[in-house]
């Protein structure tokens, strides 16, 4: 196993967290849940989470581009979970002490395989050269993404290795306000982390495709910025989540100039998502996919059907359909 660059890091609340006796809407497995105060971290104000640079949390599922057989690749995100035994006496051990801490892992013992492949993420700890789990029982990694690999056929849909590209989501180049969707290649994206958006992913709650033409599309972490955000202040971001158009998000992320990163989920403050439209499905869309047809030839339907529509602007994100 090999460690990687910065790529994976558990990122804290932007408010003090309490334990509250609940299931978790986030966690199945989890008999409490946590819940934000109106303390604001002191990990965000040393870090001078005033002037730092807020960004959208967006929901889909986590992916990472780094050299596979040479070249870049596009990896998911790949958690090495318990077995069913290890299981059953992680969740009892939560259930009595209404925490994940201090159970003991026997390493070698309480983890289900993985592919030959996976890689633990960089923020895992070691000992005696293995990796350990995290607070939730999960050790973060991840494995390439293949075209004939019928589990990750999302992923693969956002790939083209023969072009060396990758179908990537972001805000327009000449205009902030208008998101374009264009190919970008997989060696710009090396060593950066991404989300995985669209049809079959997390419930789709940004409303992109429908089952008969789905549609997916990669988004660089961070690159969606939060416009006007609201002050770190408890009330005042419950009020902005649930009054503001452009609240209307799963959470955010704050940027620090010292390189701390911390967030907000809604779940924190006790708030639903998604809860109607979503900001981001409603923003306006170009499709920039450029090369030419011959290039494609080989690529998925997805590339190729962006690409024909190259130039086309659609008014909402989630009007983005192809013709029959």
């Amino acid at each position: 196993m090999r460690r990687l660059g910065s790529v994976q890091q558990k990122i804290p609340c932007v408010f003090v967290t309490d334990v509250r006796e609940e299931q978790s809407r986030k966690r199945d497995c989890q008999q409490f849940q946590v819940v934000a105060t109106d303390h604001v971290n002191p990990v965000a104000l040393e870090a001078n989470i005033d002037c730092a640079l807020a960004t959208e949390k967006l929901d889909g599922t986590c992916c990472y581009v780094t050299l596979y057989k040479g070249q870049p690749y596009l990896w998911a995100r790949l958690d090495r979970k318990p077995n069913k035994q290890a299981e059953k006496r992680f969740k009892k051990h939560q259930h009595s002490l209404r925490s994940c801490k201090g159970f003991v892992w026997n390493v070698e013992e309480d983890f289900k395989s993985v592919p030959e492949m996976w890689i633990p993420a960089h923020r895992v700890k070691y000992h005696n050269g293995h990796p350990l789990p995290d607070e939730h029982g999960h050790i973060p990694g991840w494995v390439p993404v293949e075209k004939d690999n019928k589990q990750y056929c999302w992923h693969s849909s956002v790939v083209d290795y023969e072009v060396g590209a990758a179908l990537v989501l972001r805000p327009g180049s000449e205009d902030e306000d208008m998101l374009e969707i264009t190919a970008v290649p997989l060696a710009e994206l090396q060593e950066q982390t991404l989300e995985l958006i669209g049809t079959n992913v997390n419930g789709n709650p940004y409303g992109l495709g429908s089952k008969k033409r789905p549609v997916h599309c990669l988004v660089s972490h961070g690159s969606v910025r939060i416009r006007n955000p609201p002050l770190v202040d408890f009330l005042q971001l419950c009020s902005w989540f649930q009054e503001s158009p452009e609240g209307r998000v799963e959470g955010i992320v704050w940027h620090c100039n010292d390189g701390t990163l911390v967030k907000v989920h809604r779940h924190h403050l006790g708030l639903r998502w998604p809860d109607g439209d979503t900001c981001l499905g409603k923003r306006p869309v170009v499709i920039q996919v450029d090369g030419t047809a011959d290039a494609y030839n080989n690529s998925t339907d997805l590339f190729t059907s962006f690409f024909t529509l190259k130039g086309h602007v659609f008014r909402r994100l989630q009007d983005i359909q192809f013709e029959p």
